[in-house]
């Protein structure tokens, strides 16, 4: 990014790993030999040859680059390189939002924004962390995903503005997590609600593991208050916040204070940001303790969808509101509380899930008339995708046969969990799924 690069950052496993290089046409790829296979697949269906440089340090596919030498390379002639200005308007990074109709956008967030975003969460009443000084230097361990922009703009970019010490755990396994909780003495920890169920709730997580926090932000999910209690019996010491935000926010936009202590809550707006809460039929403001559409202006947002106008014209209102699709309310004392979703996408373990992706596979199923998929509540997840179906007349379908076409065409946090059959799926005289209606019929 200092020499001028956007950086563009997506789950290697992704589904259509080749519709996301080429939205954002793509010049060069960093990534690990674990999502090679991937990568080569979707460039061999691209038919192009580009650069892929690997972070590995043992033996390498052919073709590809390691990291090592490509950045220690002394031998590189530099005095014919272009050198490259940027301006705090220009792109900086391009991570993706998935939409209801399941189709990515790449969000267009300018060198501004992201330092905006990272001043930001400096402010004394915010910051999580203390900084780095020659005596001292806090501990974190990085186990949320940084091609999330969860993991990649609030944990990785905004701790090294302060010196954090990042221990990153490649994926997260319990007894890695729990062993680096404790072997590396970690003081703060920024993490999503399943994290937080299982500190609480699992039998082998004690409160020796948990002895050296001081203070946890929870994000990309609802978390019930009841888990944090569940988690705080292990350690009342424990100063813990939620937060709230969107990848169009740069991550986050409101957070608990550090004086906080209601968990029900995800705090109060950053910096200058603004949040106002509108009808969801009339979009005039509403008062405290009245439920609406969050809408959110400030200076941490994006500058739009990267060529998708149509798409920014929906989000955005005329005089700059982004509208969030989701619904929640404030309280007297200008705390945010998120009640529900009007957008129609499932989180899971804070990944979105666009129902009518899984819809598209379900309906290809030959048994398969009709379906619709919504999100149920899960314990560990968060939510979970769960399928509505039609099948064909005289046609008998064993549950586990659709779970199972389903699910080994789409990466983990996709999967479906449950099938239940019925008779019809209910749907507005323009052919809309109405899932509002099937919640309150059969969920």
């Amino acid at each position: 990014m200092g020499h001028g690069t956007v950086c563009s950052y997506l789950l290697p496993f992704w589904d259509d790993l080749q519709r996301h290089l080429e939205m954002i046409k793509c010049k060069a790829i960093v990534s690990s030999k674990l999502s090679y296979p991937n990568i080569a697949k979707a460039l061999n269906s691209m038919q192009k040859k580009l650069p892929v440089i690997l972070i590995d340090n043992d033996e390498l596919p052919e073709t590809t680059i390691r990291f090592s030498e490509f950045a220690n390379d002394l031998n590189v002639d530099v005095d014919c390189l272009k050198a490259v200005k940027r301006s705090a308007k220009d792109v900086a990074i391009m991570p993706f939002s998935s939409g209801t109709t399941g189709f990515p956008k790449a969000v267009v967030c300018t060198h501004k924004s992201v330092v905006d975003f990272n001043k930001a969460t400096l402010d004394p009443k915010v910051i999580s962390v203390e900084e780095a000084t020659a005596n001292y230097q806090s501990v974190m361990p990085g186990v949320l995903p940084f091609f999330h922009i969860f993991g990649f703009n609030v944990l990785m970019m905004n701790l090294m503005c302060v010196g954090v010490k990042l221990v990153t755990i490649s994926q997260f396994k319990p007894e890695v997590f729990l062993e680096t909780l404790v072997r590396h003495r970690t003081q703060h920890m920024y993490a999503v609600p399943p994290m937080i169920i299982f500190l609480a709730k699992h039998p082998a997580v004690t409160a020796a593991h948990l002895q050296s926090l001081k203070g946890i932000v929870c994000g990309a999910a609802s978390l019930a208050e009841s888990d944090v209690e569940a988690l705080l019996k292990k350690n009342r010491n424990i100063r813990f916040r939620q937060g709230y935000g969107l990848t169009e926010t740069n991550g986050g936009i409101v957070i608990g204070r550090n004086d906080d202590s209601n968990y029900a809550s995800v705090g109060h707006p950053l910096g200058s940001c603004q949040i106002k809460i509108t009808d969801l039929k009339t979009q005039e403001a509403l008062g405290p303790g009245q439920e609406g559409e969050i809408l959110i202006r400030g200076p941490l947002l994006m500058s739009g969808y990267y060529e998708n106008e149509e798409a920014n014209k929906e989000v955005f209102t005329s005089d700059g509101w982004l509208k969030t699709g989701d619904v929640g309310k404030y309280d007297e004392n200008k705390y945010l509380y998120i009640t529900d979703r009007l957008k129609e996408l499932i989180k899971v373990k804070g990944f979105q899930v666009p129902p009518a992706e899984l819809e598209t596979i379900l309906r290809t199923h030959p048994k398969v008339l009709d379906c619709a998929i919504v999100g149920i509540k899960d314990p560990i997840s968060g939510e979970a995708p769960k399928a509505f179906v039609v099948p064909h007349a005289k046609q008998s379908i064993d549950p586990k046969e659709l779970l199972e076409y389903v699910n080994t065409q789409v990466v983990a946090f996709k999967k479906i969990k449950e099938v239940q059959f019925v008779t019809e799926i209910p749907k507005n005289p323009a052919g809309k799924v109405l899932r509002r209606i099937i919640k309150e019929k059969y969920c």
